[in-house]
């Protein structure tokens, strides 16, 4: 299966949703999904002062892209700030995070499998 087919629309047509882990300042609009994969097209919000320190270092079994729109995040295993206008290509097993944000952040997330 892959990912469904949409024409233009607004995404505020979509309401955030709280991600896994359950951290209330940490939302996602889901954009797109393949539903058999899991893979997902998102914009990922965290909110002032949210950290995902509580999911630890993320790996996935996927190709992740993304793209900061607005505002920063910490990456506190690197000791890292990335910021608005930066973006990422992670091949699937890179370990990257835990995250915090004392400002805000938000990013455009691209996910799929290569074959």
């Amino acid at each position: 299966m892959a990912k469904p087919e949409y024409e233009f629309f607004p995404v505020t047509d979509i309401e955030y949703t709280v991600c896994p882990g359950d951290d209330p300042k940490i939302t996602e609009r889901i954009l797109s999904k393949d539903p058999e994969s899991g893979v997902a097209t998102r914009i990922l919000r965290y909110e002032p002062g949210a950290d995902s320190t509580p999911m630890g270092v993320q790996k996935h079994d996927f190709w992740e892209e993304v793209y900061i729109l607005e505002g920063s995040f910490v990456d506190l295993t690197l000791g890292k700030t990335f910021r608005a206008g930066e973006y990422a290509c992670r091949p699937p097993g890179m370990p990257h995070g835990p995250w915090r944000s004392d400002e805000g952040v938000v990013t455009f997330e691209v996910r799929y499998h290569s074959k």
